[in-house]
């Protein structure tokens, strides 16, 4: 099961709750879930109600989660989290989000106005730029987190390097001017994402330690004419790190950029673990990254949303509900917990 925003944390305090833990229980029969995106620091949020996992109220939320996952036979990580410029002031007392470089770009985030109660999509407005000794306290950010989410029942952890967060921010040419160590060269931009791997790894495992990417976005000004290579070096890393897995998040618009098979070979030729594939795949196209060996798994989102049983509806051939997408975001058990496995659908 892929991660999914689903927003819909305690507040005040990003808490996860009780509702949380019925969703992903529900869901159990996945081969692993990856849970939404948490952030690992106030500083690293960027939409309303999604959950955190750097409070101990958190950590307590998180472990309803973990515990119910746990009883239904469920495997689950946590996705760590920092938004970088994908943000709004309105999260962080007016201060403007941060990121590598103060470049200007076009993207939106889901935010609620607390005079409403309703959530929009809004701009998100030229970031600061980090400071060169910033940047250690959010490695150690990402550090605790993990922490934090194996002391909370979590299987291991994926950090969420694609999509065009943090991580990715400092990988791509489009959104890293620096000329710093952490910026210019691949080698400079690789660096943030090759010390913070490292340092999760030295606090929970390599084992229990994965990193979700995305070669071939191009939205949220993350067009990069560098990136396949940099992704490519960042795979030998990882590879002589020995992680988890890598999980490869294919862009899934109607006329997004093709995920190709060259780059599929090439991704397998410096990887020799997991790889776990994403983005609008059936079972007939699963079946055939599998068959060639180009993915160890694949993730399913939206499918999972209406079909909490989408395993066994997979394997039987059986027919798919369809979700409310005005119930993604926000809201309570209406489009989140109320979806019906097949049997009880019936």
């Amino acid at each position: 099961m892929a991660p999914m925003t689903r927003a819909r944390s305690t507040q005040p305090g990003d808490v996860p709750n009780a509702r949380n833990a019925r969703y992903y229980a529900q869901r159990a029969s996945a081969a692993l879930i990856i849970t939404e995106a948490t952030q690992v620091s106030p500083q690293g949020k960027g939409y309303s109600f999604t959950p955190g996992i750097y409070s101990p109220e958190q950590m307590a939320g998180w472990r309803l989660v973990t515990q119910a996952v746990h009883a239904e036979g469920g495997r689950i990580f946590a996705q760590l989290w920092h938004v970088g410029r994908m943000s709004h002031p309105d999260f962080h007392n007016g201060e403007l989000p941060v990121a590598p470089s103060a470049v200007a770009f076009e993207g939106k985030i889901w935010k609620v106005d607390p005079a409403t109660g309703r959530g929009e999509m809004v701009d998100c407005p030229t970031p600061r730029a980090l400071e060169r000794d910033e940047i250690p306290g959010i490695i150690a950010d990402f550090r605790r987190a993990a922490r934090n989410a194996i002391d909370a029942g979590f299987d291991g952890v994926e950090i969420h390097g694609a999509n065009g967060y943090l991580v990715d921010q400092f990988l791509r040419t489009t959104s890293n001017v620096r000329t710093d160590e952490y910026g210019g060269s691949r080698k400079n931009r690789l660096r943030f994402l090759e010390e913070l791997v490292s340092e999760v790894a030295m606090e929970v495992g390599a084992n229990r330690t994965a990193i979700r990417l995305a070669p071939f976005l191009t939205a949220r000004g993350m067009a990069c004419p560098e990136i396949l290579p940099t992704i490519l070096e960042a795979v030998e890393f990882l590879q002589a790190l020995q992680v988890a897995y890598v999980h490869l998040v294919e862009a899934d618009w109607d006329d997004a950029p093709q995920f190709t098979e060259e780059f599929r070979k090439e991704v397998r030729g410096r990887f020799s673990g997991s790889i776990i594939v994403a983005g609008k795949y059936d079972i007939e196209r699963a079946n055939w990254v599998l068959k060639r060996g180009y993915a160890d798994l694949v993730a399913f989102g939206r499918p999972f949303v209406a079909n909490p049983d989408l395993p066994a509806r997979l394997a039987q051939g059986l027919p798919m509900a369809n979700f409310d997408p005005a119930t993604l975001f926000g809201g309570e058990d209406h489009g989140y917990t109320d979806y019906q496995p097949m049997q009880q659908a019936a």
